[in-house]
């Protein structure tokens, strides 16, 4: 009887080590089957993001995948098909987040071009600019105040002339010609010619020096990134602070300037780290790419007209400043007030009409400033009589036809690039960052024949639910996630 106690106690030892062991024969399956499928997984996922658009990273140092796969037609299940492809063809996705350079106004794309501008260079590059940035909010400042001044020049010159007492000998010219006088300090011509000009033609009429062509390149709006409607990410992801801080906004203004042309780009200064700043030899759709991110308008010329018309108020602001404070020319302003009203015998009003003639001074010194800066050369940032290049005898033909004043070259002033500098810094980031990413996707598209690629269609972030079968139907469940840091 003892032995058979002994015997079965034995044998229910005996079950319940083998029930152990292959219990935890079992759990160690199942737990190694867990880890192979997270591993098979992470291999799958970071496989199809080593998918990467090559071209959005050689040329623009952008990492993102081109979602739709040359097809145009974009699909979350494009993606979970390319993870099966890569080794896990057993378990199941259900896209929980998703992330496109487009998203949040192209906050994606933004933190991306300052992880690789700061990486590059650092804020070394932006170390000259870090202290100017007061000084370009007063200049815009500036620059709208003179906007209202500008605009009344001609609507006042007309209110004098109303006063005149003599026939206005410039009804025959269609315009209100304060010119003809014989007096001793004044020459035959018109001081608003440049203004009334600007009026009639736009200031690409009085600007654009003569060995430059105007592009006349366009682009449909209603196409780009900025204006169509766009695929829209979700999902929780790791974001950024203090994209549109001071250092962060000059950075990414270099990169623009780095990687996109302009009016005055240089084939000479061609980038070494962006795909090139030419215009002139290049298939892209716009020539003034830079200008297009400042004013988002459909034409080159529009764009160069919008921002040259906001330069020539800083101008104008900056050189009517120089002239209230230059009691030469304050003199000869007032002389030739003084015998234009004379002539018109209306000698109460010469104390207008030199006001009137020292913006109309700034406003020819600021055109004659703008040709030389499109010529490539530099202008004084703040005038001094050595540097001051339009006398007043010349400002009354400047705008005609037959005349053609340039701009000396001012060694240490401030160039065309320096303009766009100050005004990207001044402009919003949210338009620069979708604009921008508009230029970059109507490159690729032009000049690698990509006409599928749209920037939000580029994916950055994935995030995932996994359901990977391991053993005798138990399904595990876990997530896969992947994104560009």
């Amino acid at each position: 009887m003892r032995k058979a106690e002994i015997t079965a106690f034995l044998s229910m030892v005996f079950v319940l080590l083998v029930s152990f062991v292959l219990g935890i024969l079992e759990i160690s399956f199942i737990q190694t089957s867990k880890n192979l499928s997270r591993l098979a997984a992470d291999r799958a996922v970071f496989s199809v993001f080593g998918e990467y658009h090559e071209k959005l990273l050689s040329d623009y140092h952008i990492f993102a995948i081109e979602g739709s796969y040359g097809t145009g037609e974009f699909s979350e299940e494009k993606l979970t098909e390319r993870m099966q492809y890569y080794g896990t063809g057993d378990m199941k996705y259900d896209v929980t987040g998703i992330q496109y350079l487009t998203d949040r106004q192209g906050q994606p794309f933004r933190e991306q071009v300052l992880q690789y501008m700061e990486e590059k260079y650092g804020i070394s590059i932006i170390r000259d600019f870090t202290g100017l940035t007061t000084e370009w909010k007063e200049q815009a400042v500036l620059g709208k105040e003179m906007e209202e001044k500008e605009k009344g020049i001609l609507e006042e010159a007309d209110s004098l002339m109303e006063n005149a007492q003599i026939p206005d000998k410039t009804e025959e010219n269609g315009g209100s010609d304060i010119s003809e006088t014989d007096g001793e300090n004044t020459e035959q011509g018109n001081p608003f010619t440049c203004i009334e000009q600007i009026e009639k033609s736009g200031i690409l009429s009085v600007v654009m020096p003569k060995d430059m062509e105007l592009s006349g390149k366009k682009v449909d709006l209603g196409s780009q990134a900025s204006n169509r409607s766009l695929n829209t990410g979700r999902g929780n992801f790791p974001v950024r602070q203090g994209t549109d801080g001071l250092e962060e906004k000059l950075l990414f203004n270099e990169y623009i300037l780095n990687n996109l042309s302009n009016a005055v780009s240089d084939p000479a200064a061609q980038s070494s780290e962006g795909v090139g700043i030419t215009s002139e030899n290049s298939d892209r759709s716009l020539s003034y790419e830079t200008e297009y991110v400042l004013e988002g308008k459909a034409s080159d010329k529009e764009n160069l007209e919008s921002f040259l018309m906001k330069l020539l108020l800083v101008r104008m602001a900056l050189n009517y400043v120089y002239l209230i404070g230059d009691s030469e020319k304050q003199s000869e302003a007032a002389a030739f007030a003084a015998a234009v009203t004379t002539v018109l015998l209306i000698p109460e009003a010469a104390g207008a009409l030199k006001q009137l003639v020292l913006l109309a001074w700034a406003a020819g010194e600021s055109i004659v400033d703008i040709r030389t800066l499109l010529s490539g050369k530099k202008a004084a940032l703040v005038k001094s009589s050595d540097t001051w290049q339009l006398p007043l005898s010349s400002l009354l033909t400047l705008g005609s036809s037959n005349e053609q004043i340039g701009g000396e070259d001012v060694p240490g002033g401030v160039e065309y690039k320096d303009y766009l500098r100050i005004f990207l810094f001044l402009e919003n980031p949210d338009d620069v960052n979708m604009r921008l990413l508009d230029r970059i996707e109507e490159n690729i598209k032009t000049e690698y024949g990509m006409d599928y690629f749209k920037a939000d269609q580029c994916v950055t972030k994935l995030e995932a639910d996994s359901t990977s079968e391991i053993l005798g139907g138990i399904t595990y469940e876990f997530p896969v996630y992947f994104g560009y840091e």
